[in-house]
């Protein structure tokens, strides 16, 4: 891979409470856990973690909590990560994490630190960085319009992962975004329709500008872009835990990207870094790194 260009992640940083449970919880019911434990996560960390496990060196902004945040730069430092994170009162952002016997995932998060983030901050970070740096977001911190808007202006590219929807993603302007990458679920809820084809459809009519990569999980995926459409597939692997799939393609989608990959290539690779994250149980500590891939592939006889 060759030298990739400046990229910053504005994202959260999470303290994980993972339960393992036969079944995830219904209403109105209490179950006993098979097993507990405590990792770091939230999913900027996560695809910051990606991003440096494939080979790229990657700046992570954000805040943490003064009661409990040393274990979080910790953690960037141990990783190597470019931290221009800050602390602030209060604690950091956490997320109750259920894995049942199949490997889904239900989790609860709460914001913490990560909603604590204003502009004279955000106006510190983006001083840092210039045209044709990338920056990645997702929809865990506070400040995300002004953030757009502003990295905007400085003509950075702009990768948005809007996870979790909710009503803050519709004051985010998508022809502000180079490219915008989302599963199906959040596809149907940000453009109202169910299946795939009009999902992209309504990108293209309304974003003309916008990259989009639909994630389809054991479907794989596409990458949309005005007349281009490249398919991709997802690896048979032993699942043990999603929990970081999602974040592992995205941050190794990102890296390969900005290494100068093409597309296809890029995507394939990004496919079976998720893959084998689901391989091993854990947030952060299930993203393998690129040479692990490397050796997974001559192993396997995987070609990208």
């Amino acid at each position: 891979m060759k030298e990739p260009v400046k990229i910053l992640n504005f994202g959260s940083l999470n303290i994980d409470k993972i339960y393992n449970l036969d079944h995830i919880v219904n209403e109105g019911e209490t179950v006993a856990t098979i097993s507990y434990k405590e990792s770091l996560g939230g999913k900027g960390l996560n695809q910051t973690i990606a991003l440096k496990r494939a080979g790229v060196d990657v700046y992570h902004a954000g805040f943490v909590g003064e009661v409990d945040g040393e274990i979080l730069l910790d953690y960037l430092r141990d990783n190597k990560i470019r931290s221009l994170v800050k602390k602030t009162s209060g604690n950091s952002g956490h997320a109750i994490i259920q894995v049942d016997k199949n490997a889904n995932n239900s989790i609860i998060v709460e914001a913490g630190a990560n909603k604590k983030i204003g502009k004279a901050y955000v106006d510190e970070v983006l001083e840092k960085f210039s045209q044709g740096d990338f920056l990645l977001l997702q929809n865990e911190i506070s400040s995300l319009q002004y953030i757009v808007d502003q990295a905007c202006k400085k003509e950075m590219r702009v990768f948005f992962n809007p996870s979790p929807i909710d009503d803050n993603i519709k004051f985010i302007d998508l022809n502000k975004i180079d490219t915008i990458i989302i599963n199906q679920s959040e596809g149907r809820s940000l453009s109202g329709f169910v299946e795939t084809f009009e999902i992209l459809n309504y990108f293209k009519e309304n974003f003309p500008e916008l990259k989009v990569v639909l994630t389809l999980g054991r479907l794989g995926g596409i990458y949309s872009y005005k007349n281009e459409e490249i398919r991709f597939k997802s690896h048979k692997v032993k699942v043990l835990d999603t929990t970081a799939a999602g974040d592992t393609f995205l941050g190794y989608y990102l890296a390969s990207v900005a290494s100068g990959l093409d597309i296809e290539e890029s995507l394939n690779l990004a496919s079976l870094a998720a893959g084998l994250a689901c391989t091993i149980e854990g947030a952060a500590p299930s993203i393998p790194s690129y040479r692990e891939l490397e050796v997974y592939m001559k192993e396997n006889k995987v070609g990208i």
